[in-house]
């Protein structure tokens, strides 16, 4: 149940595509705040408890009854599971550098940061420079109701002010969701001055950049998250589960695709903002779409496996005439211990929409997952017994029950994915730093880190440079 008709409004705007933009904006911003005054927007069909509890207007003072079917999101119910040790639950404080007007990226990440407005504090939204022309920037932070004084023309800017402020006041952390060729220099400033980053994929455009930006974590002793949102998805974590506690036995082979058909044209000729600057090397890096959705294959099968690459052989094509990054690639896989992969990605596959899917075997089993039908896992034993898993059954593991916020029927999907990240990180945040494994890894939270992102960095140079080359296998060390 919606806690209130402009939350319900908010949420059909955020949803209908062919509503305003300005529409969208405002709703964007109202959702936002219900979510970060704590007040959960919706009731679990299953509680038991009085609808009063779920439709006051604000928070009830005191803890109210507890459910006796608790949801993780439910306001009767406990706090969700936290992976890591938190000690300090309070509200974060959010900057975010791009991301304005005509952007896709950025409200997703908004929205994602702050959906769970009841968890150890959650997040609000408070500082931004949300475009690289300062006009324009002002303008999108004032279209989300920011404070004129935290309305940034620039990220320098932004940057300055926020490090005088007091401690109390300034961001916690700045979500950085620019083209590729500003990624380096915005999060190594934050990062060198004390601030946590979240941090669009990939990482940076060099090897050379990741190992200065995560040399720059270490020594200031921040969290950076990366947002490989995929990592997200409560399946995906209990196919990891499924695989690491050797259900599927030795692993010997891994297929993964990632297919879309949006730049299956040159629509990068007609003005698109998003298809311009991806398939632009000085903006996009070395890889086009290698480096866009490729990377996300890459970091899913790590994810999930937890197999080390050591040899790739990839052919990168550009078949859209004109075009000068790739818009399609295989690449041939061999794993550390003999098992071997299969990695497809390509974006003129006419018909695809966003067909991420992951197939792994083993010497006992194996297993399927679908990013368009995120919410069931399927599995194969050797006596021929297929198995579908469903998100939400208690059977499941704990990081898949821990990244779940409605009951079993109720699909979600890639916003809740997406929030995972931003949950798990914000609670890294919270935590001292020697609970995130010293070197700030997402290891001890579950949220992709700095080492990630920079193997996924690795992993782009390493497939364009074995496209350009006439020797069968590159391996995935040395230059």
């Amino acid at each position: 149940f919606l806690r209130s008709p402009f939350a319900l409004f908010s949420a059909f705007a955020l949803n209908t595509p062919n509503v305003s933009s300005e529409i969208r904006r405002t709703s964007e911003r109202q959702l936002g705040e219900l979510t970060h005054l704590g007040e959960p927007i919706y009731r679990p069909p299953h509680c038991l408890l009085p609808i009063a509890h779920c439709l006051s207007p604000t928070a009830s003072p005191t803890p109210p009854p507890q459910c006796p079917m608790p949801d993780a999101r439910c306001l009767s119910s406990p706090q969700p599971h936290t992976i890591g040790p938190v000690t300090d639950a309070r509200t974060l404080r959010m900057g975010m550098v791009g991301g304005g007007r005509d952007a896709f990226i950025g409200a997703v990440h908004r929205m994602a940061a702050r959906l769970d407005g009841d968890h150890h504090g959650g997040v609000v939204f408070v500082a931004g420079a949300l475009s690289a022309t300062p006009d324009k920037a002002v303008a999108s932070a004032r279209d989300l109701g920011l404070d004129d004084e935290r309305c940034y023309p620039s990220w320098e800017a932004m940057l300055e002010r926020e490090r005088g402020l007091p401690e109390a006041e300034r961001i916690d952390f700045v979500s950085i969701v620019t083209p590729n060729d500003t990624h380096f220099a915005i999060a190594n400033a934050f990062a060198r001055a004390g601030f946590n980053v979240v941090l669009d994929k990939p990482m940076v455009h060099t090897s050379e950049q990741a190992a200065q930006l995560a040399e720059t974590v270490r020594a200031a002793g921040v969290v950076l998250a990366v947002t490989y949102n995929y990592s997200g998805y409560p399946m995906v974590k209990q196919a990891r589960h499924m695989v690491r506690t050797g259900a599927l036995g030795e692993i010997r082979k891994v297929v993964v695709e990632y297919n879309q058909g949006w730049l299956a044209d040159r629509l990068e000729e007609t003005g698109h903002k998003q298809a311009q600057w991806r398939t632009d090397p000085a903006r996009s890096g070395p890889g086009g779409c290698i480096g866009d959705i490729g990377s996300h294959a890459e970091q899913l099968t790590t994810y999930i496996t937890g197999l080390e690459l050591e040899a790739i052989c990839a052919d990168l094509t550009a078949f859209v005439p004109g075009r000068r990054l790739d818009d399609d690639a295989s690449v041939l896989m061999r794993f550390k211990g003999g098992a071997r992969g299969v990695l497809l990605a390509s974006q003129v596959c006419v018909g695809c929409e966003n067909d991420l899917r992951i197939r792994v075997w083993g010497t006992e089993g194996g297993l399927a997952w679908r990013q368009e039908e995120p919410n069931r896992l399927v599995a194969w034993s050797h006596d021929g017994v297929e198995t579908v898993y469903r998100r939400g059954a208690e059977s499941l593991c704990d990081a898949a029950k821990a990244s779940t916020r409605l009951p079993g029927g109720h699909p979600e999907a890639f916003i809740e994915a997406f929030a995972n990240v931003y949950r798990n990180a914000c609670d890294a945040m919270r935590a001292p730093t020697s609970a995130r494994g010293g070197d700030g890894s997402g290891d001890a939270f579950d949220y992709p880190d700095v080492t990630d992102g920079a193997r996924g960095v690795r992993f782009i140079e390493k497939t364009v440079q074995s496209s350009h080359s006439d020797q069968k296998w590159i391996s995935m060390h040395g230059e």
